[in-house]
């Protein structure tokens, strides 16, 4: 992914193993990392066991959180893409019986969304 893409909200697919030797100090011993995307500074990361949402705050991106979601906590999901006048691309994700998203996330190609949206199900439902 290139940093234009990065700029313009496109998330796009990065190396797993280099995503598991960022988040060695996160991960449990016997976790991996299945696949991970980068939208800029922040990452989306599907392990074997879990999704990670990592945020990387303030200017120098020292501060970061770590959003862990068990994917047997996760009830549903919906992706939403852009249209004309609507151009972000949305995916939210529900846990448990909460009726509001726990968590939505947006993105300003479908493409990205959708490469998404594919590995949350196989993590989900697979």
């Amino acid at each position: 992914m290139g940093l234009l893409s990065g700029l313009m909200g496109n998330a796009g697919q990065t190396d797993a193993a280099r995503v598991e030797a960022q988040l060695e100090a996160v991960l449990l011993p016997t976790e991996q990392v299945n696949e991970a995307f980068s939208l800029i500074r922040d990452l989306i990361v599907f392990t074997d066991k879990r999704l990670i949402l990592v945020d990387k705050q303030g200017m120098t991106g020292k501060k970061t959180s770590y959003k862990s979601i068990p994917y047997r906590s996760i009830s549903r999901f919906e992706v939403e893409t852009s249209g004309h006048f609507d151009l972000d691309a949305e995916l939210k994700i529900w846990i448990s019986s909460g009726v509001e998203p726990a968590e939505t996330l947006q993105f300003k190609s479908d493409k990205s969304v959708i490469a998404i949206q594919q590995a949350l199900a196989e993590a989900v439902l697979g």
